[in-house]
């Protein structure tokens, strides 16, 4: 697990302010995941923030908790693991798995509306260790309106690799790097770059005291990115629903399982024979390759298929059961 050091903390608490919104009234409530020695935690508690730190090591927990009995109720620890909220097990859940109805229930935050204001911020940094699996599963959860997302626009402020922030704002075209995570990531949330900070000015509770920063050769990795992902309040408009999201979702990685592919190839190996007038409606051209359709035209493909006739989803079903199993 990354630790963020002292002097990244003043960087952190601006960053979470600028979108707080105005004026001087009481900060929004902020969930905090695996805030480990609680350095940042102290931080966003002395910008005047509600926090709620959701901490699985119980090496922490001690310390955490005192700091929690020292205040007059601006903080809640909460024993629990982030990454492993709703898992798909039968029975009553054993800590640090957490369910999320029950932890919104201890944050007293209640569901709104999917077009209504953010109802939660959540802050922390992604492990490094599966860190592409964790990103999946969150945006999941987003289109499914499902975990976290039951609840509204959850806002995430989450510090990533570089790497990784690279591929979610690649543009079209852009060989290996453009890819499925980045459409359906751009389509559903409203990403913003909060602040690049240099792998140096994190620990580690490693035995060993190193990084383990990640090499890469494709794209730069050296810095952990601060990023804001809020998701999209239009997002679910014309064809898309949260009950049809896992097929569009399947669709979009289907499309770059081959991404040199042309559109109507991808198309004709759906079973649709009518191809080349719908793309001539959607003024995509059948010739364009399918990394270089913008997410703006999935989405509107996808809404297309879903009127035609000769389009089936069962095409993806397995291939969604499997997928939803592995990301939980």
């Amino acid at each position: 697990r990354f630790i963020a050091c002292p002097q990244l903390a003043r960087t952190v608490r601006r960053c979470l302010q600028s979108g707080a919104g105005p004026g001087p009234g009481p900060q929004p409530l902020l969930l905090e995941f695996a805030p480990g020695p609680g350095i940042l935690t102290r931080t966003l508690l002395d910008a005047g923030f509600r926090v709620v730190a959701l901490e699985s090591d119980s090496d922490f927990l001690t310390d955490l908790q005192s700091l929690e009995n020292s205040l007059d109720g601006q903080l809640k620890v909460i024993l629990g693991d982030f990454f492993r909220l709703d898992p798909l097990s039968k029975g009553a859940l054993k800590p640090p798995a957490v369910s999320s109805d029950k932890l919104f229930e201890a944050l007293g935050v209640e569901a709104v509306p999917w077009r209504a204001d953010v109802p939660l911020k959540i802050f922390g940094i992604v492990p490094q260790q599966l860190e592409r699996n964790r990103l999946w599963r969150l945006l999941f959860a987003m289109y499914e309106c499902s975990s976290i997302y039951r609840y509204g626009r959850v806002e995430l402020n989450l510090f990533i690799s570089e790497k990784e922030y690279t591929v979610l704002t690649a543009k079209p075209g852009e060989s290996k790097i453009y890819q499925a995570l980045t459409v359906l990531a751009q389509l559903g949330y409203e990403i913003e770059l909060l602040h690049k900070e240099p792998w140096s000015s994190f620990a580690t509770n490693l035995k060993n005291g190193g990084l383990a920063v990640p090499k890469t050769m494709q794209m730069p990795n050296d810095h952990l990115c601060l990023v804001r992902l809020t998701p999209q309040q239009h997002l679910f408009t014309g064809g898309l629903k949260p009950s049809n999201a896992s097929t569009f979702i399947f669709m979009v990685k289907q499309s770059f399982a081959k991404p040199r592919s042309r559109v109507t190839d991808r198309l004709n190996s759906w079973s649709l024979d009518n191809s080349d007038s719908l793309l001539k409606a959607l003024e995509i051209p059948k010739n364009a390759a399918m990394r270089n359709l913008y997410p703006e035209d999935y989405k509107r493909l996808f809404e297309a298929l879903q009127n035609s006739d000769m389009f089936a989803e069962t095409l993806f079903h397995d291939e969604v059961l499997a997928s939803t199993k592995i990301m939980n």
